[in-house]
C-alpha cells in the first residue's frame, strides 16, 4: 500500500468517526427531548400595578349604607381572577356604563356613559368598593333629571353583573408620609374617600391622630352610622364629629351626632386642638367654595389643604400649584376634525366641552372636572389652557376639553 492511499484511509476514518460521533451526539439530544437551539429566556413577568384600559369586574356584593336606602355600596373583584393592585386611600375608580333600553335615561338607550366614583374602603382587601349616592332633584324641581349614572347603579347593577373599569387613579389621596394628626372633612356623598383614608390611617398608623367631621342633614341620610361609632369606640386617636344640620325629631344629640349646623370654619376652630393639621376636603361645591378658602385665610398653609369636589368646581387657592388665571382670548376658530365642523370660539362657553356640547359635537366625557380623563383629546395644531393643573395626568400632545378652553386657534381630533 502506497503512502498517498495510507493517508487517505486514516483520513476517511477519522471523519466516519467524527460523524458518527455527531450523529448519536443529535439522537441523544432527541431522546431526551432536548434541541440544539438556544434555550429562550423565560417571559418577564408584569410588576403589579395599574392595568391598561379597560378591565372587566363581577359586582360579588350590594349592600345599602343609609337607613333611606339612597346610598349604595357595590364590591367588585376582577373577572379574570387576577391580581386586584392596591391605590392611594383617596383615589376613585373610572367605569363605562351602557345604557338600558327603556332606562328613562335622557340620553339614547345602548350609548355608554363614563363616570367616576371614589373607592370607599381601604386599599388590600380582597375586593374594591364605591358606595354610589342616587341623585334626586330637589324637592319642588321638575326640571331637574335623576341622576343619569346613578340610577342605573341603583337600578340595573345586581350581583353577578359585570362592569367595565379602569385602574385606580387621581391625585387626590392621603399623604402617607406627613406624620402630623389628619383632619378628614366629608359632605353628603364626599364621605366616600374620607372612609377610605380613615380606615387606611387606622390600620396602618394607628398612632396617628385623625379627625373626621361628617355633615349630612340628619340620621336618614347619615351612611356608614356603625361603622364610623365602632371605629370610635376602638381607636383613642380616632376623633369623630357628626353634624346634622336638619335633625329629626328623634335624632339624638350625643348618640347620633356630635353637632348641629354645618362644617364650617367657625366648628373647627372651636373643636380642633392647636397645632398644624392636614386637611382633606370633599363634598358639594357649596361646602368647597365656602370652607376652603376659609382654612387658607384661617392661616392654613395652602400645602395643608387638600380637596376634591364631585363635579365642576370654582374652588381656587392662591399661590396653589398649577393655579394661574385663563386670559381673555379673542374670538379664534376651533376646527374638530372627526366630525368636520369648524367653530368659532367666542368665550361664551366655561369650557371646550360645554362649546362642544352646545354645537352638537359628540364628545366623550366623565367627572367634568378635570379627573377621569374620558374627555381627553389629541391636538392637531394650537394650544389649551386650564385655570388650573388637572387631577388628571395628561399625554403629551393632548388636552382636557371638560376644563380647557383655547389659548389660540385650535385643531382637534375629536
Amino acid at each position: 500500500m502506497t503512502v498517498g492511499l495510507l493517508f487517505a484511509s486514516i483520513t476517511l476514518a477519522v471523519l466516519l468517526q467524527l460523524g458518527l460521533g455527531l450523529a448519536l451526539a443529535l439522537w441523544r439530544r432527541q431522546r431526551d427531548g432536548r434541541s440544539s437551539d438556544p434555550v429562550p429566556e423565560p417571559p418577564v413577568t408584569a410588576p403589579a400595578g395599574a392595568w391598561p384600559g379597560w378591565r372587566d369586574f363581577r359586582v360579588v356584593r350590594r349592600a345599602f349604607e343609609d337607613p333611606l336606602r339612597t346610598i349604595c355600596s357595590f364590591y367588585l373583584q376582577p373577572v379574570d381572577g387576577g391580581a386586584l393592585p392596591s391605590y392611594k386611600p383617596g383615589q376613585f375608580l373610572t367605569f363605562q356604563l351602557s345604557l338600558p333600553a327603556g332606562s328613562g335615561a335622557t340620553e339614547p338607550a345602548g350609548r355608554s356613559i363614563t363616570r367616576c366614583y371614589s373607592l370607599s374602603d381601604r386599599p388590600g382587601l380582597d375586593s374594591y368598593r364605591i358606595s354610589v349616592k342616587r341623585a334626586v332633584p330637589p324637592a319642588g324641581r321638575t326640571d331637574c333629571p335623576p341622576g343619569l349614572s346613578s340610577s342605573h347603579l341603583h337600578d340595573h347593577v345586581h350581583e353577578g353583573d359585570v362592569l367595565r373599569v379602569k385602574a385606580p387613579g387621581g391625585h387626590f389621596h392621603l399623604d402617607a408620609d406627613s406624620p402630623g394628626p389628619v383632619v378628614l372633612i366629608g359632605g353628603g356623598i364626599g364621605i366616600t374617600p374620607m372612609m377610605s383614608m380613615l380606615r387606611w390611617c387606622l390600620d396602618e398608623q394607628p398612632e396617628r391622630v385623625v379627625h373626621l367631621f361628617y355633615g349630612v342633614r340628619h340620621r336618614g341620610e347619615q351612611a356608614y352610622k356603625d361603622q364610623l361609632d365602632a371605629l370610635a369606640a376602638r381607636h383613642e386617636r380616632f376623633h369623630l364629629h357628626v353634624v346634622y344640620s336638619r335633625p329629626a325629631p328623634d335624632d339624638v344629640p350625643g348618640r347620633d351626632f356630635q353637632h348641629t349646623g354645618h362644617v364650617d370654619i367657625d366648628l373647627l376652630r372651636r373643636t380642633l386642638p392647636h397645632g398644624r393639621h392636614q386637611f382633606y376636603v370633599c363634598g358639594s361645591p357649596a361646602l368647597m367654595e365656602s370652607l376652603v378658602p376659609a382654612l387658607a385665610e384661617w392661616g392654613v398653609p395652602t400645602a395643608d389643604i387638600h380637596f376634591e369636589a364631585f363635579g365642576p368646581s370654582s374652588v381656587r387657592l392662591a399661590g396653589s400649584a398649577g393655579a394661574a388665571p385663563v386670559a381673555t382670548v379673542a374670538p379664534v376658530e376651533v376646527h374638530f376634525r372627526r366630525a368636520g365642523r369648524t367653530l368659532t370660539w367666542d368665550g361664551q362657553d366655561a369650557s371646550l366641552l360645554d362649546f362642544a356640547e352646545r354645537h352638537g359635537v359628540e364628545v366623550d366625557s366623565g367627572c367634568r372636572s378635570g379627573g377621569c380623563g374620558a374627555c381627553e383629546t389629541r391636538m392637531l395644531s394650537g394650544s389649551v389652557r386650564y385655570a388650573a393643573k388637572p387631577d388628571h395626568d395628561i399625554a403629551a400632545g393632548h388636552c382636557l376639553l371638560c376644563v380647557g378652553v383655547p389659548g389660540a386657534a385650535l385643531e382637534l381630533e375629536a
